[in-house]
């Protein structure tokens, strides 16, 4: 009797053994499938902003002042070291404009085939992996355009293709490879922290990335699960040969139960703690992602002070449709946009990119607010793509002293001057955004109160559910008309003091105060 019951202990340690390593292998594909959407989230702004540098080179017949003014901001992060317009058909005669670093990219290592790739209405994706600075070169066309202009970037990558997660990342318990396409080849690796390959338990994901694929593999540094899970088997195994030494058959029934409880307690655990994860890392990428849409810094004129503020409501778990900008212009003017399409998640945030920059564009090329919006109605259609847009767009003039205001069903402006009176800027509200390609808008222009201040925002500062509009405006109206604050702690203020329960929506703020 005591052999056997060493027998069946024997045998429970293993089957434990094995359910451990299957959970193992679960957890770590969950977590890998979890990284690689933190990949597909670079894509979208990227081929958003190149596609608004390639759509304004191909209209002004390839202005490189114009490409310059619009393409710049993209170099304010550290993610892309160089960007450049080339002439799709050209590319043996070099880039017409760079801005930031010179291309690794020339004619003899692939520009044409890259650039013919491009011109299909994807993300054109290449890897130049040589030594001593590889990089990864991205380049956009807009298709069916003859003789049309190409723009790309590159990204540089760690000159020995090592890199490692900050200490705080959620995936700090993992060791990682990432490659270029579909293969493993140690020629296509673009990073990893630690020595390729990886050896032990891994996973694999192939993720979609432009006209290419990126391949990630992980494998964990320790057990995925804790240490309990881990040491279980030889609990069992150790626990279960001393019980059945003293009473194999008592000690039996006590091992069977407690592995049945332990089994479910670990079970519960894991599923807890997997919910928890993924629920930070999904709602981590669509913050991430919701502020790598908007503007990193804001432009100023000479006695002109800005500032801007973004709240993602309690629907969080995905990106959402709200965004502002400001655009400097020529003559000491600036372009103040604000807008919200509806819906939310990748979709909503991939329309509201390519309308952000296409009003860059337009901008850059001189169009006046009501033709902007104009242009707009052309691009989104509700009854082909089942999304709509409001807009407000606000033209400031220092030299005049004048706001330009037009709207596309968007929420008015409201302008308090230097006594703290405050008002709404009042004008004829055009149709939102794709519910007519033939809507036409109209502006109107008023003078600046000196010392004034102007705020623009989108509904989630105002609506409340069970309440009129007009009550949400007149509440903003008054807690603003009683603020003195500075401007940037004036929006604080207004976000805090009307957020005084849960807001499903997204808010987005933006004020301009005169100094002078």
């Amino acid at each position: 009797m005591l052999a056997i019951t060493l027998l069946i202990v024997a045998a429970l340690t293993v089957l434990s053994q094995l359910a451990y390593s299957r959970n193992e292998q679960r957890l770590l594909r969950v977590r890998t499938r979890a990284a690689a959407s933190l990949l597909t989230a670079a894509i979208p702004a990227r081929q958003a902003a190149l596609a608004s540098a390639a759509q304004l080179a191909d209209a002004t017949h390839g202005n490189v002042a114009k490409f310059r003014r619009l393409i710049a901001p993209e170099l304010s992060g550290a993610s892309v070291i160089s960007i450049s317009l080339w002439r799709q058909s050209d590319p043996a005669a070099g880039p017409l404009a760079v801005v930031g670093t010179a291309p690794k990219l020339e004619p003899a290592m692939g520009a044409s085939a890259l650039f013919a790739r491009a011109g299909v209405g994807k993300l054109a994706v290449g890897g130049l992996l040589a030594a001593p600075s590889p990089r990864i070169g991205y380049a956009y066309a807009i298709p069916g355009v003859a003789g049309g202009y190409v723009a790309y970037a590159e990204t540089p990558l760690p000159a020995d293709r090592r890199s490692k997660y900050q200490s705080s990342s959620a995936f700090a318990d993992l060791n990682y490879e990432i490659y270029l396409g579909a293969s493993t080849r140690p020629a296509n690796l673009l990073v990893g922290d630690v020595p390729a390959p990886l050896h032990g338990r891994t996973a694999t994901v192939r993720v979609p990335f432009g006209d290419s694929a990126l391949t990630l593999v992980m494998s964990p540094r320790g057990s995925l699960a804790g240490t309990l899970p881990q040491a279980l088997p030889w609990i069992i195994g150790i626990g279960g040969a001393l019980l059945a030494i003293g009473a194999a058959t008592v000690s039996f029934g006590l091992v069977q139960r407690r592995r049945g409880a332990e089994q479910l307690a670990d079970r519960l655990e894991v599923a807890a703690a997997e919910n928890r994860t993924l629920y930070a890392e999904q709602r981590g990428i669509a913050q991430t992602l919701q502020h790598a849409l908007l503007p990193a810094v804001l432009p100023t004129l000479p006695g002109l002070e800005s500032s801007a503020r973004y709240e993602a409501g309690e629907r969080g778990m995905e990106i959402g449709g709200d965004w502002y900008d400001l655009i400097a212009l020529e003559d000491e003017r600036l372009l103040l946009v604000v807008g919200d399409v509806s819906g939310r998640g990748l979709r909503a945030a991939t329309t509201m990119a390519s309308l952000r920059f296409a009003i860059q564009a337009y901008a850059a090329q001189g169009d006046p607010p009501e033709v902007i919006l104009t242009k707009l109605s052309k691009l989104v259609s509700v009854a082909e793509d089942g999304q709509l847009a409001t807009v407000l767009c606000v033209l400031v003039d220092r030299r005049a002293k004048a706001l330009t205001v037009t709207t596309a069903g968007h929420l008015p402006p409201l302008l308090l001057d230097a006594g703290g009176t405050a008002h709404y800027v009042e004008c004829p509200s055009g149709l939102p955004i794709g519910v007519d390609k033939e809507a036409r808008y109209v502006s109107r222009t008023v003078p600046t109160p000196s010392a004034g201040t102007l705020l623009a925002f989108t509904d989630g500062l105002v609506e409340r559910r069970g309440e009129s509009l007009d009550e949400g405006l007149e509440r903003l109206r008054l807690a603003a008309a009683a603020h003195h604050d500075g401007l940037a702690d004036l929006l604080s203020t207004l976000v805090v003091d009307l957020h005084h329960g849960p807001s499903e929506d997204d808010t987005a703020i933006v004020g301009l105060r005169w100094t002078n």
